[in-house]
């Protein structure tokens, strides 16, 4: 027996989220329609009301409302720094450190050639524009220290400084609070490469 067509695109509507396969996109449907209409309701609204009104940030291309975010806006930020990140997600993991206080530039992705993304996916004109606009001294770049993140930082280090801009990475290491005997071999190798004087 199938389900009714309106579900099946439910279904199908829900499995382009992350993460999400077949069967918990039918769990998913099940619940909304049985348990949720107006959690569903609310849902659907939401989104649709998203889609109108979010857009990107045309200074740092993070998530906004508004032709320029409140972070951009701000007039308290350092505009000779320039953060790069790859998500809006990172961008306020850092902002929550309250010790960054330049500015910002959200990739929305890392180069990735087997999925398909590029240097245009992740607006990479956009941010050389920006990186040489005469103000910004120094670029740091704290893109995730995974395979894709590394060669990202890589590729865009190679980019700005053939340009003639200051460009710093982010460290990596021992966490805060962390114990040694639970680190992984490979980040207290490499906290002991980035080692420093103490002062």
């Amino acid at each position: 027996m199938r389900n009714p067509p309106a579900l099946e695109q439910l279904v199908e509507s829900l499995r382009c989220l992350p993460g999400v396969g077949p069967k918990s996109a039918l769990r998913m449907a099940y619940h909304l329609l049985q348990r949720d209409r107006s959690g569903a309701n609310g849902l659907a609204q939401a989104l649709h009301n998203a889609l109108q009104v979010v857009t990107h940030c045309s200074l740092c291309n993070t998530f906004s409302e508004d032709i320029v975010c409140p972070l951009c806006a701000a007039d308290n930020r350092d505009p000779t720094l320039l953060c790069v990140v790859e998500m809006p997600t990172d961008l306020m993991m850092l902002e929550q450190t309250r010790v960054f206080q330049g500015r910002y530039f959200v990739l929305m992705g890392k180069l990735s050639p087997l999925d398909g993304i590029g240097p245009k996916e992740i607006h990479l004109e956009k941010l050389l524009k920006r990186a040489q606009d005469g103000v910004v001294e120094e670029v740091v770049l704290a893109t995730n220290y995974t395979v894709e993140g590394e060669a990202t930082a890589h590729y865009i280090s190679e980019l700005l400084r053939s340009r003639g801009l200051k460009v710093s990475r982010i460290a990596r290491g021992l966490p805060m609070g962390g114990e040694i005997e639970h680190v992984d071999s490979g980040t207290l190798a490499q906290a002991l490469m980035e080692r420093r004087s103490v002062r």
